[in-house]
This record gives structure tokens, C-alpha cells and sequence, in this order.
């Protein structure tokens, strides 16, 4: 089996890639791993696919997969993630401000027993409007992991492949597999590497991600709790409803067994809504439990190189 599976998402960095392939063998030679390089092509609208196929010509251990459009990070990384064949997984963004040369020695971490290791930028060489939104999401992410990483998004990261295999991403997701990893009892740590300033093209993110960010783990803590299971969540929301429901109409039937008489109120009418509204969130747990059942990932990949 191969030694080492690096996973690189890209859109439109097309300037990059070619400097970046050449430090990636610079990097990786001479420590004698098998190695393979998977790019996938996230629905650039420049030449990066061109690139990439002239890249993968003159270097046979790349092999790249583009998308129709634009799916986002945690896709593409889940498709790269699906075809990597290493016994060693690695990440890194395309954008040359991560150093493949950490790469190897995230590998060395990794052989000392843990499962995942994660990427600490301590000098970022970005603006204060990034820095400080992240620094502010990775203390509560933290907390809500039970872990303390400083950079849980950081892009470059080293895993075993037993990790990846049992990671399913979508969304934007792909900012806490670490949060995922250890809630799934991986051993994860983190080290602190090298950032550059980016060179060419421009950034992907913007500080609207710190407000998408927070909700996506209000999601995953929702996801972690009754993702499996979520006619617990829904069905207890309609027992709710049904207790209170029974509980008006109950009063009403003994008044009406009383008195004969039976008048249409306000509160008659919010014990008939709270019946129906528990038949609605014990159907939606239902339904839940049968999708949750027959899902299966896609991706809707237009191009590939090299060996499937």
C-alpha cells in the first residue's frame, strides 16, 4: 500500500500550483515515502484545470478530479479523502502558505501514537480582521471539543488513513474534523508550523465565515446529539405537544361531560393545534430516521486524472 495521500482542494489557483507541486517533491523525496498527490479542482472559472492536467503529464503521482461548480472545501476534501490510497492522509490548501516541508514532520507525530494532527499557525501572516475572529472561534470551539487546539482550520493537517474513512464532511464542516475526530475517540494534537503570505490570487474567506462558523457548530453539536437517532430530538418535541394537546382537550371533554354544552374557545383551538403540531414533529422524527437510513454522499465531478 502507499505511504502518503496528500489531498490538496483548489479554486482558481492556478499561479500556485506549479510552485507548490515542485516543493511538494522537494519536500517528500528525500524521506523515501510512496507518495501521491490528489488535487481536486473545486469549480475554478480559470485556467487551474488546464494546469493541473499539464502538471499531472509531467508528473505521473498526481492525479486530479474537477467539479461542475463550485461545492466547497469540505466536498472536495471528502472526495479526496474517498480516493486516497496512503496509509498516511495530509492536507494542505493551495494557496503556497502552507510549507509541505511540516509535512513530514507531522508524520513523525503521527507514528508516536496519535491519530491526527493539526496545524498551529502562531504567525499568521494575516490582517487583524481574520486573526482575531479566529482567534475567538478556536477558543469556542475548544471548549465545546473538550480539546484545546489553537488553529482548528488550519489547512495543512496529517492523519491515518483509519481517520478519513470514518470523517463524513459537508457543508462547511471541514473546520472542525478535529472536533469530530476526537468526539469519535481519535487521538488528535496539534503543531505548530510555518505560515506565508499568499503571493498570487486572492482569498476564498471572508469574516462573514466567524458568523457561518458558529452556526455550522451549533449544527454539529445538533448533528452529534441526534444525528443517528433523530426521532429522540423530533418525537420529544411532539410529546410536548401532545401532553399539552391531551391536556386542554381533557379539561374541555370533562366540562362538556358536566355541563352538556361545549363552546369554541381560544384555548380549545390551542389544544387542537398542539395535537396536530405533535403529529408534525413525530412525523419529521420519522422521516428523519428513514433518510438517515438511504444517504449516500455524490459528487458531481466533471474531469479526472490519473488512476481511479
Amino acid at each position: 500500500m502507499m505511504d502518503l495521500s496528500m489531498v490538496i482542494p483548489v479554486k482558481e489557483e492556478s499561479e500556485n500550483l506549479p510552485e507548490l507541486v515542485k516543493e511538494i517533491v522537494a519536500a517528500i523525496e528525500p524521506t523515501g515515502f510512496s507518495y501521491e498527490v490528489i488535487i481536486i479542482d473545486d469549480g475554478s472559472r480559470d485556467n487551474t484545470w488546464d494546469v493541473v492536467e499539464n502538471l499531472s503529464k509531467e508528473y505521473p503521482f498526481i492525479r486530479g478530479f474537477r467539479f461542475q461548480f463550485n461545492c466547497g472545501k469540505a466536498d472536495a476534501l471528502a472526495l479526496g479523502f474517498s480516493k486516497a490510497k496512503g496509509n498516511y492522509v495530509a492536507t494542505l490548501d493551495g494557496d503556497l502558505q502552507d510549507d509541505p516541508l511540516e509535512i513530514p514532520k507531522m508524520i513523525k507525530i503521527l507514528d508516536e501514537g496519535y491519530d491526527l494532527v493539526s496545524g498551529w499557525k502562531i504567525r499568521r501572516l494575516d490582517p487583524w480582521h481574520k486573526t482575531w475572529p479566529s482567534k475567538l472561534f478556536n477558543l469556542t470551539v475548544s471548549m465545546v471539543c473538550g480539546k484545546r487546539l489553537h488553529d482548528f482550520n488550519c489547512g495543512i493537517k496529517a492523519y491515518r488513513r483509519s481517520v478519513v474513512r470514518y470523517i463524513e464532511l459537508y457543508g462547511d464542516y471541514h473546520r472542525f474534523i478535529p472536533v469530530m475526530a476526537k468526539w469519535q475517540g481519535f487521538r488528535i494534537t496539534e503543531m505548530p508550523v510555518a505560515h506565508r503570505a499568499r503571493v498570487h490570487g486572492v482569498s476564498k474567506y471572508g469574516i462573514s465565515r466567524l458568523v457561518s462558523g458558529f452556526l455550522d457548530l451549533v449544527s454539529l453539536m445538533f448533528m452529534r446529539s441526534f444525528s443517528t437517532k433523530p426521532l429522540h430530538f423530533f418525537g420529544l418535541i411532539g410529546l410536548l405537544f401532545m401532553l399539552v394537546g391531551l391536556g386542554i382537550c381533557g379539561y374541555f371533554g370533562y366540562e362538556w361531560l358536566q355541563t352538556g354544552a361545549l363552546h369554541v374557545r381560544p384555548l380549545l383551538l390551542a389544544g387542537g393545534f398542539s395535537l396536530v403540531m405533535s403529529v408534525q414533529f413525530f412525523s419529521l422524527g420519522l422521516l428523519g430516521e428513514m433518510v438517515n437510513g438511504h444517504r449516500k454522499q455524490t459528487f458531481p465531478i466533471a474531469d479526472t486524472l490519473g488512476e481511479d
